[in-house]
């Protein structure tokens, strides 16, 4: 059995900038761009990514003014495995909650990727975070189960473990055809790690992978979340995700009609990574607006309500 303590970074894997304490002892791992001083801004990933999806939008970010930090999800990268297996969107929230405490219990823009933005959105929407805006990344609560289940292919790819980083850089090109090969195979380093039995394995924790996902009842969470949004709030879309469609954006902004929204026609599913230069211009530019650098938010601070169990918890999609 695959356990963290019996896999080993790789030469050349970045360390990261700091750990903080998370939920239940788990701890997070993140790094940080830009003036400490600035409006802070909280980068959350997708399932199977990490910090590092981030670090082009991050220093982006920094460079306008920005506090930019990103951090691994518990399982994820350099953070902690769950001890036990917990990777529910309540268990995502505290860690937020945690980070968020470790850096003097500032007003955060949420920023977030598939599971990171519905991480977001349950910290938004059922006012467990006082955000001062709200950035979704090609998530939303109604999402196409076909490009849900290509993610999950992927990632249950080779549980055994691949023999060479080569395999690895193969599976990762036919999951994203539309992506350049990389030139070189050191940024692997940061997606997997070195087992024991000497094949390369994922960086997440596959129990993380294995846990049952209910879309029915996500979104029923996630739509109530979005209707109870009064924040600042930007969707964007990859115009070429499989995940997101026109018709679930749309239904988004339906639910939250304040809400604003960029279709980035030349990128999948991970914006960021696939057109970074219209992303964070696009956030840049929304953020200007409403968390001005030297400024203060439009939207003032609002009451918290505790986290209580009583909304029914659920993995989120990856």
């Amino acid at each position: 059995m695959t356990t963290q303590t019996t896999l080993t970074r790789l030469p050349g894997t970045p360390e990261p900038m700091y750990h903080w304490p998370g939920h239940a002892g788990v701890r997070i791992a993140g790094d940080a761009w830009g003036p400490v001083n600035g409006p802070l801004v909280l980068l959350q990933h997708g399932g199977g990514q990490t910090r590092h999806a981030w670090k082009n939008a991050g220093e982006l970010l920094g460079a306008a003014g920005y506090h930019a930090v990103a951090f691994d999800a518990r399982g994820h990268g350099d953070s902690d495995w769950a001890p036990d297996g917990s990777y529910g969107q309540d268990a995502m929230v505290r860690d937020l909650q945690c980070v968020i405490a470790a850096l003097g219990q500032r007003r955060p823009v949420l920023v977030g990727a598939s599971m990171g933005g519905g991480t977001s959105l349950v910290a938004a929407g059922e006012a467990h975070v006082d955000a001062t805006a709200l950035v979704l990344v090609d998530i939303a609560p109604r999402i196409e189960p076909a490009g849900v289940d290509h993610i999950r292919a992927f990632m249950g790819l080779k549980p055994e473990g691949f023999a060479s980083l080569e395999e690895v850089a193969q599976a990762i090109g036919t999951y994203q055809p539309h992506r350049r090969p990389p030139a070189t195979l050191d940024g692997l380093a940061k997606n997997v790690r070195l087992g024991a039995d000497g094949r390369y394995h994922w960086h997440w924790d596959p129990r993380y992978r294995a846990a049952p996902l209910n879309l029915e009842q996500r979104a029923r969470r996630l739509e109530a979340c979005a209707r109870a949004l009064r924040l600042p709030t930007l969707l964007v879309r990859g115009g070429l995700s499989d995940v997101l469609s026109e018709a679930g954006a749309q239904d988004f902004l339906a639910l939250c009609p304040s809400a604003e929204y960029v279709n980035v026609k030349d990128a999948g599913h991970m914006v960021a990574g696939d057109r970074n230069d219209i992303f964070a211009s696009a956030v840049v530019d929304f953020l200007a607006r409403v968390v001005p650098v030297g400024g203060a938010p439009v939207h003032p601070s609002q009451p918290m309500r505790p986290l209580d169990g009583t909304a029914a918890d659920t993995v989120d999609v990856p």
